[in-house]
């Protein structure tokens, strides 16, 4: 069964192929999500986030889900030598560089629970697999030509891993260096990450954009975590453990 909706500004895609599945099961996980976007989207004036950026609720009395989050992305802010950082100039806060993947596994996790063993999770491109698909093999995920849409330049075969593209080839520059936060990201347009699951994914692959051309040698050092990097010229460099997952349709 495969449902897609659109929530949190994007479209939500959600496959389960396990023969149990009902719309209940579906609809359940849906449900999550808008939860997720009631509290964390910086878009809605009523939002948790929102409401902590305005001073109207105290760091002490967050919910225990933004805590996490928080404290998630100080680790992350660590881990990517301050490349992560979601405090902006203005002193407000937007941790959507990490919410939406954090978010994905969660619902992941919900979806396993529910005993299923075979599923597919994708928000706005970001990918979390379980199993195998349909057809009894590896789940195939296109990464996209960031100078065109509609083309699909790499597949990957994944079996229970998380994948996530950051780029500014469709939200324009809504990544930008932390260490120096006027500059415009133009050398990178896109870098795709390989993890084990797509909270991992996607917050590497935001950190690794802001980093341009360095980004995809931080990728190398990091276990666990494969990169796919393209510069403005369309000019393609990845990971030595990337190709292993290419696939060949």
């Amino acid at each position: 069964m495969r449902q897609t909706k659109l929530l949190m500004g994007m479209p939500i895609t959600i496959e389960i192929v396990d023969d149990t599945v009902s719309e209940k099961d579906i609809k359940s996980i849906f449900t999550f999500f808008q939860e997720i976007d009631n509290r964390f989207s910086t878009y809605k004036k009523n939002s948790e986030i929102s409401k902590f950026n305005r001073g109207e609720i105290s760091e002490k009395k967050l919910s225990k889900d933004m805590k996490k989050i928080f404290a998630l992305s100080e680790k992350t802010k660590k881990e990517t030598n301050g490349f992560f950082n979601i405090q902006k100039s203005d002193r407000t806060v937007d941790p959507s560089g990490l919410v939406k993947g954090w978010a994905i596994w969660k619902a992941s996790v919900l979806v396993g629970k529910k005993g299923f063993q075979n599923f597919y999770i994708n928000a706005g491109g970001d990918v979390q697999v379980v199993g195998l698909n349909k057809e009894k093999n590896p789940w195939k995920i296109g990464i996209k030509n960031p100078f065109n849409e509609n083309e699909v330049i790499k597949v990957v075969g994944l079996i229970n891993k998380g994948i996530a593209t950051s780029g500014t080839y469709i939200r324009g520059q809504h990544v930008y260096d932390p260490h120096n936060p006027n500059s415009i990201l133009q050398e990178i347009v896109s870098m795709t990450v390989i993890g084990k699951n797509v909270y991992e994914a996607d917050r590497f692959a935001t950190a690794a954009l802001a980093m341009q051309r360095n980004g995809i040698y931080f990728l190398e050092r990091q276990k666990g975590l494969e990169g796919y990097m393209i510069d403005k010229k369309g000019i393609a460099t990845y990971t030595l453990g990337f190709e292993k997952y290419v696939s060949s349709s």
